[in-house]
């Protein structure tokens, strides 16, 4: 015998989102074995494979910032950020101060984070900018390797309409022979023709 449903009452399909802690017991449990898989406002995204010049622009990007920041940082390449409303994103690259052994759990921000983008863009800058804006995060790259340009997103700013309610109120882009500056080392002086593969 089948119950009726009262349609009148019924609530549309929602997605489900996940917690964090869902999200751990389901890598435990090997269950993004052999995928590319980041916690975004509780949604699992899965991550292309890395193609060639994604990974060439992630170690130009990484041995360009080790080189600049030196001991009194720590330059993470692909490890999780613990952000708000239910994130863990994995930047391709967080700078963080201090040494690995002062951070017992993953960072809540970082000074810098830089992501290299090809298939990623669309995700990259627009919603994950507002996700790392939301994490306080002061200084956000984009490097666009399809485009050969890196982005800069700053001065994060409460918008209502933006994902999680803030976003980059200054956004500039850089061409390849363009010369920046991260705003942790404002002295530091980097081309943006050597993070392009």
């Amino acid at each position: 015998m089948h119950r009726a449903v009262d349609l009148k009452n019924a609530l549309p399909p929602r997605a489900r989102r996940w917690s964090r802690e869902e999200y751990y017991r389901m890598a435990e449990a090997g269950l993004f074995e052999g995928q590319r898989v980041q916690l975004i406002d509780g949604e699992i995204v899965e991550m292309s494979p890395q193609g060639y010049r994604h990974a060439m622009g992630v170690s130009l990007v990484h041995g360009a910032l080790v080189e600049l920041f030196g001991r009194e940082f720590t330059v993470r390449c692909q490890m999780p950020l613990t952000c708000p409303d239910g994130s863990e994103p994995e930047p391709d690259i967080a700078i963080v101060r201090g040494s690995p052994r002062d951070y017992p759990q993953h960072p809540t921000t970082a000074l810098l984070v830089v992501e290299v983008s090809d298939a990623s863009s669309e995700l990259d800058l627009n919603k994950k900018a507002h996700l790392y804006a939301s994490a306080g995060i002061d200084d956000y790259w984009v490097v666009d390797i399809a485009e050969n340009r890196v982005h800069i997103f700053r001065k994060p700013v409460k918008d209502h309409e933006a994902d999680f309610g803030i976003r980059y109120s200054e956004s500039r882009q850089h061409t390849a022979d363009a010369v920046i500056s991260p705003l942790a080392k404002p002295e530091a002086r980097i081309k943006v023709a050597d993070l392009l593969p």
